[in-house]
């Protein structure tokens, strides 16, 4: 099956075909950087830190908690003593100069594939809140209505390149069948690139089978469709269930993100550079095994990364360390010649508040300077991710279409135009109702929609509406506003069917009764 056939955009018609025209919807290309990198350390400390890693994967070593994984890096030549494997520098540098550097995520909408790697860029929204803030700014259990809500949302906000996952947790279905429903809302609602579950090996292959049917059983194992993601349990162990999980997304050649799940001070050392030496041993030796699963995979340096409070133990966002610690980790993703992963607008504040804004403005002029290719958690982030908010979600999809716009760099096109517009205005005079003013204001100087620059006569004569409750408003005129895109009807079928015949196998088991 071409992935032509698998679904195309549906076109409004007459009153709400008019209503969408003035709203923008189209996805913006993969951004593709212009500006200088921040790259804080010198050749000799970026050897520094990989002498550093290469020691520990030698010396100190990597605990992989399963049989298979313990079995193939037998195979590979590790030594392996117990669950400890030892990796040999050479072998790590032999494997991970197998990975891709580029390659272009497939949608199954073809005008919305992405380039990938190096200068290219892209943003996803946040993923795993248990509890999210609603349109009316409730805090609350979300349900497959809401997931659905943000997938819609996703799709239509021009600077998200993908609809995610679980980007709440929906409780009015069993955990168990879970994964299921929110890979077919990624897919139905959306026609962007998506992300795949990797709660366990079998979830996995369940995400990669679904695909198999949306885009065809060849076809994914020759283009990226999809991302898994694998977390480690820093300090330096890797479990059966996400070493099963990328098994599955490696095999068939899809993207996983090797992600160390980072709590400076708590789970590394308390020192910026140690943190990251730590950090790059776990990535690599996860990157490498993705090499022994299948040589060639593309695969993605991962983290997630916060520092700890030393006052209470809590995550927090924003700081400089995580900012000093993401222009580091990007220097040595490319240093390996590899694309990488980072967390973007996080915020650990309950509310949307100025401590979200400022956190997560932090957080994110750090990442596009540090060089990031996936900003996963690039909108909706709070309470340390503890819930997803609505509001947040609207005014951090327009800061990304605002750093998109400066990462950028600056555009020279009109130069000589402009400047001919100096002697007609002359000494005293205002350009506002120039031609050349009056052909480029939309595009000259972003203007953001959800931020309030009007006189306070303006806005209290207007409500005194602050940001939340004007971000709420967008979102329910998107979500009134919204269509879905076309899913070829015999490929929904299928979908729908599988999903029908796999929760007839998987026992339905309720989030209160899984052991944890």
């Amino acid at each position: 099956m071409s992935v032509d056939a698998v679904g195309t955009v549906r076109r409004g018609r007459g009153a709400r075909k008019a209503q969408r025209l003035t709203r923008n919807v189209t996805m913006l290309p993969a951004l593709k950087r212009k500006l200088p990198l921040t790259e804080p350390m010198t050749p000799d400390q970026i050897e520094k830190i990989d002498a550093a890693s290469m020691d520990i994967l030698e010396n100190v070593g990597v605990q992989f908690r399963d049989d298979i994984a313990l079995a193939d890096w037998k195979r590979a030549g590790a030594r392996v003593v117990g669950e400890m494997v030892y990796l040999d520098r050479h072998l790590v540098r032999e494997l991970i100069e197998t990975i891709p550097e580029t390659f272009t995520y497939h949608a199954r909408n073809p005008a919305n594939n992405l380039p990938f790697g190096r200068d290219h860029g892209m943003f996803i929204p946040m993923t795993g809140a248990p509890f999210l803030r609603d349109l009316d700014d409730v805090r609350r259990n979300p349900t497959l209505e809401d997931l659905a809500n943000f997938h819609k949302l996703s799709h239509m906000l021009p600077a998200i390149h993908s609809s995610a996952h679980h980007i709440v947790e929906p409780y009015d279905h069993p955990i168990s069948q879970r994964h299921l429903r929110i890979t077919y809302s990624s897919m139905k609602h959306s026609d962007k690139t998506f992300m795949g579950m990797t709660t366990s090996p079998k979830n996995a292959e369940d995400v990669i089978e679904m695909c198999a049917i949306l885009f065809g059983d060849d076809y994914i194992d020759t283009h990226p469709v999809v991302t898994g993601n694998c977390n480690g349990n820093s300090p330096l162990v890797w479990d059966e269930t996400m070493l099963g999980a990328l098994r599955a997304f490696s095999k068939r050649n899809q993207p996983v993100l090797c992600s160390p799940f980072v709590l400076g001070g708590a789970n590394t050392p308390a020192s910026v550079p140690a943190t990251v030496a730590q950090l790059n041993a776990e990535a690599l030796s996860a990157l490498a095994y993705t090499q022994v699963v299948r040589k060639g995979a593309p695969a993605i340096y991962g983290h997630y990364l916060s520092t700890v409070s030393m006052k209470s133990g809590a995550p927090m966002a924003g700081t400089p360390e995580i900012s000093l610690m993401n222009f580091m980790i990007g220097q040595m993703a490319r240093f390996y010649g590899v694309p990488w992963r980072t967390s973007n607008t996080l915020g650990g504040a309950k509310t949307f508040d100025a401590q979200a804004g400022y956190e997560s403005a932090m957080t994110m002029n750090a990442v596009l300077m540090a060089g990031a290719n996936y900003m996963w958690h690039s909108a909706g982030w709070n309470e340390a991710g503890m819930h997803c908010s609505t509001a947040k979600f609207i005014v951090d999809a327009e800061i990304c279409e605002m750093g998109y716009r400066m990462a950028e760099g600056i555009n020279w096109t009109d130069f000589d135009a402009a400047m001919a517009a100096v002697p007609d205005v002359g000494p005293g005079g205002h350009y506002l109702g120039h031609p050349h003013t009056l052909e480029n204001f939309q595009n000259a100087f972003f203007m953001p929609e959800m931020f309030d620059n009007n006189s306070i006569e303006q806005w209290q004569a207007e409500g005194s509406v602050e940001i939340t409750e004007r971000a709420l408003t967008k979102a329910r005129a998107m979500l009134n506003e919204y269509e879905e895109p076309t899913l070829d009807a015999g490929v929904n079928e299928a979908l729908l069917d599988y999903i029908a015949r796999r929760e007839r196998e998987i026992p339905a088991v309720d989030a209160l009764n899984q052991d944890h």
